[in-house]
């Protein structure tokens, strides 16, 4: 699975966004496609905020 590849293709778009509303609320400046000029400080506050919003996702659907 370390591929790259989605398992669902459809999800793709849907992911893509997701990422880019994480960026945006952490002011990191993504750009679609290639992003390898961000640091590892840039690009760990985007996945952490991605799982911040997955886990009140989940939480907040549990109540």
């Amino acid at each position: 699975m370390a591929s790259g590849k989605s398992m669902v293709p459809e999800a793709r778009a849907a992911l893509d966004k997701f990422k880019m509303e994480a960026a945006s609320e952490v002011g990191v400046n993504l750009k679609n496609g290639y992003n390898g000029d961000l640091t590892s400080k840039q690009a760990g506050s985007v996945g952490g905020q991605m799982v911040k919003k997955m886990i009140k996702s989940y939480e907040d659907s549990i109540k």
